[in-house]
């Protein structure tokens, strides 16, 4: 039965998927006390595949980007899910941190980390808001256009 989060979730069409395995020498999660530190998340969308590939600024539009984020934040709530079982377990979205694959001049990562912090507080409610850092990059594993990591208060 699907708490009051996924319930949100499910309202704006978004099931809580599956969360792939690391592909490396890392885990998906780690959890010290309280506090749920989320690895870095692919833009992987239910099919599996790259919501978007490539550069902002160089051939992906911002609004690929945001939808790009928004599939790391539901990347992100599948790892949550998997260590606390419950989504209604989340105290409080602490932080995220953006990592935008970004040709040399795009200035506007900010933007494109909207699509994941509009999902966290469209999901959390005011539990939802969360300091934020969002970073320009070179490059990104499989040539991804967006990963997001998260921290999360849970109980």
């Amino acid at each position: 039965m699907a708490g009051t989060v996924e319930r949100k979730l499910g309202e704006i069409g978004i099931v809580v998927p599956t969360p792939a395995s690391p592909v490396a020498n890392y885990v998906g999660f780690v959890r010290s006390g309280s506090l749920l530190v989320v690895s870095g998340q692919l833009c992987f969308g239910g099919d599996g595949k790259l919501v978007a590939k490539g550069k902002l600024g160089a051939g992906v539009s911002i609004e690929a980007g945001t939808k790009a984020a928004q599939a790391c934040a539901v990347n992100l709530i599948a790892q949550v899910k998997q260590a606390v079982g419950d989504l209604d377990r989340v105290v409080r979205v602490v932080r995220l941190g953006g990592f935008i694959n970004s040709a040399p001049d795009f200035v506007d990562g900010p933007k494109v980390m909207n699509g994941a912090s509009d999902l966290m507080v469209a999901a959390f409610g005011d539990k939802g808001r969360h300091a934020r850092s969002t970073i320009g990059v070179a490059a990104l594993p499989l040539d991804a256009a967006v990963e997001v990591e998260g921290l999360f208060e849970v109980s």
